[in-house]
């Protein structure tokens, strides 16, 4: 039996879509098998893991003094190598790959990022264990993901409003025509909440209550249910809990600078791609995906601006990771997309 037969058969292959918000496993046959927030919780004083995930999501803004909650990814790419490469380990563990044979591992990476954040990446993936590491650009792998005809000779517009960055690419012949990657997206978004009730009302609130109002009433254009919700969080002026009542209509003004922002570079886009391929995307629309894409209103605000088609795809939070796992399935035939990976020496 030879070793490239043994090698098939009993290595698990992975594919890691490394995002700020969320990190997402797939495992070769078994299909997605983590999908937890980007979080980890250390002690201060011996700088060990106490929790990881969801448990670490849970813990920001309510953990004692000796214990911190660190994202190891900021904008897209890795900010903190240690704590990402541990964290990576912890997901990859609770994978339960065969560990007799080391497993390809390939990573989605935001197309905007250089080649020192892209070596980071590499070098995370090979201290965790991988035999061979795979980059893949994220708007290819959200394109494949979706199922888009990416080799034909046609353009496929994607848009990836991940936690991070947005991805905005124009995609044809199993290549990236043109593309734009701005550091604006859901953080961007939470963080401009935030910034809005310190202005308005005085008042502090915390990552997770600012998340949980963007997703509840958060919108991207005027809303036609009058929504509202009540906040909690503290004054800044009396040092007490307050509680205040917001409307849809607020939260869309705190979040107008960001979606104009995404707006802006969408169209910014559409200015550089050729007119052939601009014909095709005027026929097939725009595919909205990633978890900002998920905001109330997007969809049609993009289409006001762009008098295009938008279509938001079913899983917008999985593409990624599945167009991931649908390349390491078939490497051969997406040589193409691969991000070249061979080690550079610097002499």
């Amino acid at each position: 039996m030879s070793m490239t037969y043994l090698k098939k058969y009993f290595s698990s292959d992975i594919a890691i879509d490394l995002g700020t918000a969320n990190t997402l496993v797939y495992v070769k046959g078994k299909g997605i098998v983590v999908n937890e927030p980007s979080v980890v919780a250390i002690r201060k004083s011996n700088q060990e893991i106490v929790a990881y995930g969801l448990a670490a999501k849970e813990m920001v803004g309510r953990t004692p003094g000796e214990i911190l909650t660190v994202r190891p990814l900021k904008d897209g790419v890795i900010a903190d190598f240690e704590l990402a490469e541990r964290m990576i380990r912890y997901f990859i563990r609770k994978v339960k790959v065969n560990r007799l044979i080391r497993p390809r591992i390939a990573v989605a990476i935001p197309s905007g990022i250089t080649d020192v954040e892209k070596r980071a990446v590499r070098d995370s993936a090979e201290h965790v264990g991988a035999r061979e590491v795979y980059l893949i650009a994220e708007p290819m792998a959200a394109a494949i993901g979706v199922g888009l005809p990416i080799d034909e000779p046609v353009g496929s517009m994607i848009i990836d409003i991940g936690g991070g960055t947005t991805e905005i690419a124009v995609i044809a012949l199993s290549g990236i025509v043109n593309d734009t990657s701005i550091r604006i997206a859901g953080d961007e978004m939470t963080e401009s909440i935030i910034q809005y009730f310190k202005r308005k009302y005085n008042l502090l609130i915390g990552d997770n209550t600012a998340e949980m109002i963007k997703c509840t009433i958060g919108s991207a254009g005027p809303v036609a249910e009058k929504a509202s919700m009540t906040v909690k969080g503290r004054d800044l002026v009396a040092g007490v809990p307050k509680t205040v009542e917001i409307t849809a209509e607020e939260v869309q003004e705190a979040l107008s600078e960001c979606v104009n922002a995404i707006v802006e570079a969408v169209k910014l886009c559409l200015e550089q791609t050729p007119p052939e391929l601009a014909a095709d995307i005027l026929d097939r629309g725009i595919i909205l995906t990633g978890g900002g894409s998920l905001l109330k209103g997007l969809d049609e605000r993009l289409r006001q601006e762009t008098n295009l088609p938008i279509v938001i795809s079913d899983d917008s939070l999985t593409c990624v990771v599945r167009g991931t796992g649908k390349i390491l399935d078939d490497l051969n035939s997406f040589q193409k997309v691969l991000s070249k990976t061979k080690r550079e020496y610097i002499t």
